[in-house]
C-alpha cells in the first residue's frame, strides 16, 4: 500500500456554534481552504480531521462520528466508557504477551495498553492512511521492539498471520458503522485460530445497528457461541467479549482477586466489568 501523507495539516476555527475549538485537516488539491471547511461542515469530507477543544482532541470522521478521544491533559487516559471496558480483557488474560489491535484510531486502547502492559508486544493494524499520518497528534509512540502500527487491511492481515495471539482488539469503523469487510471474510474464525488457549477476542458495536447481525452471527460461529455483548453505562455502545474457553457464569474467588487487584493497580472499575459480564451471560444462556 502506498505511504500515508505527511502533509502541513491545514488549521480552521471550527464551524460549529456547539462545538468550539480547532479543527485540523490534510489539505485537499482539489479544494480550496474555504471549501474543505464547508465539506467538513456538511460532513461530505472523505477524509478524517482533528477537533482540538480546550480539554479534548478529537479523531472524526464526521461531525457526528467521533473515533477517538484524547484528554490534553492525560494523553494516555481512556477517556471513553467502552475503551475503559474493553481493558476487561484482563480479568481472563492477566499478562498477556502479543495484544493484536484491528483500528488505530487516535491509539487511545494501545497508548494505555503500552504504557501499562510493560510485558506485552503490540501490533496495531489500521486500514485508513490518514489515520495513520495523524498518529503523532495523538502522542501515539513510535514504532519499536514492541510496538508496531501496519497500514493494511485488518480482515487481509488476520488472513496471513501465522503467528499465536493472547487478545485481539477489535475497534474497526468507516464513517456509519463497524468495517464492512470483517464480516465479509474469514476474519473471525481466522481470529479464533490463532488466539492462545487463554485468548479472546474483545470488539467494539456502534453505529449503525443492522451491521451487528452479520457480525455476531459470525462471531457464534467462530467460538462456539462463547461470546457476550455488555451494554456500555451512559452510552450507545455495546462491548462483545468472545472466548477460548467458557464465558463465567458467576464471580469465582480467583476472578472476584483478580478484579480488586487490577482496580487498584489501573484505576477502572473491574469489579463492575466482571459483574456486568457475568449478568449478561446468564441472562443469555436463560433466553
Amino acid at each position: 500500500m502506498s505511504k500515508p501523507s505527511r502533509s502541513k495539516l491545514l488549521e480552521f476555527e471550527s464551524p460549529w456554534f456547539f462545538s468550539s475549538g480547532t479543527v485540523r485537516t490534510f489539505p485537499c488539491e482539489e479544494l480550496s481552504r474555504a471549501e474543505i471547511l464547508l465539506h467538513i461542515y456538511r460532513d461530505e469530507f472523505s477524509r478524517p480531521y482533528i477537533l482540538e477543544t480546550t480539554s479534548e482532541r478529537r479523531l472524526q470522521f464526521t461531525g457526528g462520528a467521533t473515533q477517538s478521544v484524547m484528554s490534553l491533559e492525560d494523553p494516555d487516559a481512556l477517556v471513553t466508557a467502552y475503551a475503559r471496558k474493553m481493558m476487561a480483557f484482563l480479568l481472563f488474560n492477566s499478562n498477556p504477551k502479543h495484544i493484536l489491535m484491528i483500528g488505530l484510531g487516535g491509539g487511545s486502547l494501545a497508548k494505555f495498553c503500552y504504557r501499562h502492559l510493560p510485558n506485552a508486544r503490540l501490533t496495531v493494524v489500521e486500514i485508513n492512511e490518514d489515520v495513520v499520518a495523524l498518529r503523532d497528534q495523538f502522542r501515539i509512540p513510535h514504532d519499536g521492539p514492541r510496538f508496531e502500527v501496519i497500514h493494511d487491511d485488518g480482515a487481509r492481515y488476520m488472513e496471513t498471520l501465522r503467528s499465536e495471539v493472547d487478545v485481539v482488539l477489535v475497534d474497526a469503523f468507516d464513517a456509519t458503522g463497524i468495517a464492512t469487510s470483517l464480516p465479509q471474510s474469514n476474519f473471525y474464525s481466522c481470529a479464533a485460530t490463532q488466539l492462545s488457549r487463554d485468548g479472546l477476542l474483545v470488539m467494539n458495536f456502534s453505529g449503525q445497528a443492522d451491521r451487528y447481525v452479520d457480525n455476531i452471527r459470525a462471531l457464534r460461529r467462530a467460538f462456539r457461541n462463547r461470546i457476550v455483548l455488555v451494554p456500555v453505562q451512559d452510552d450507545e455502545n455495546l462491548v462483545l467479549f468472545a472466548m477460548k474457553r467458557p464465558v463465567p457464569r458467576a464471580i469465582t474467588p480467583e476472578l472476584d482477586s483478580a478484579a480488586k487487584r487490577l482496580r487498584t493497580e489501573l484505576q477502572l472499575e473491574f469489579p463492575r466489568y466482571l459483574r456486568k459480564i457475568c449478568m449478561a451471560h446468564r441472562r443469555s444462556r436463560s433466553r
